[in-house]
């Protein structure tokens, strides 16, 4: 599973930069700095599979334009792994949560059409408290304009030998500061 997972981001990456290095779009006004929030809902991967079935969270995003097509942005927010009820016990798994802060891109390599890549890391939260700390990776692929964005993104957590993700939709609306 990790490896897959890497692949998967090398391949996102790789696929950015051949189709940016030909297309100019100009959607992200250079100097101007933006905010976008909404809810994004989504399905766990990897180990998280076995004690939840449903994801929904919000990710609030500050975003800096470098050029008419690329963004640096800074990310933060919650997202919930709603619980399953554990066979062997019949009684549901603990609630669990995820806190991310992470930094990254945004390029538009068409117009409106951005692949956005950020990094950083992703605090635990559980019933019993606050858990481990992560190392988070999450690649998109999305439509946005001035004021709407939608994209799929998946999330990757690393560390303590127990990695998982989460693939998920998001719908946000933006506006410059």
């Amino acid at each position: 599973m990790k490896r897959l997972s890497k692949l998967t981001a090398a391949a996102f990456i790789v696929t950015a930069l051949f189709l940016t290095t030909n297309v100019k779009a100009q959607t992200t006004a250079v100097h101007t700095v933006g905010f976008s929030i909404g809810p994004d809902a989504g399905f766990p991967t990897g180990n998280l599979t076995i004690g939840s079935t449903f994801v929904l969270g919000g990710t609030p995003q500050l975003r800096y334009g470098i050029s008419n097509n690329f963004a640096l942005t800074l990310t933060s927010g919650a997202d919930h792994f709603f619980s399953k009820i554990n066979p062997a016990t019949g009684m549901k798994f603990d609630s669990f949560g995820v806190i991310p802060i992470k930094v990254g891109f945004k390029e538009f390599f068409l117009p409106h059409i951005y692949f956005a890549l950020e990094s950083g890391i992703s605090i635990e939260e559980t019933d019993s408290g606050a858990g481990n700390t992560k190392f988070d990776v999450s690649p998109a692929l999305g439509w946005g304009n001035e004021h709407w964005d939608v994209g799929v993104r998946y999330e990757s957590y690393y560390g303590q030998a127990d990695p998982y993700g989460f693939v998920a939709l998001r719908l946000v609306y933006g506006f410059k500061l």
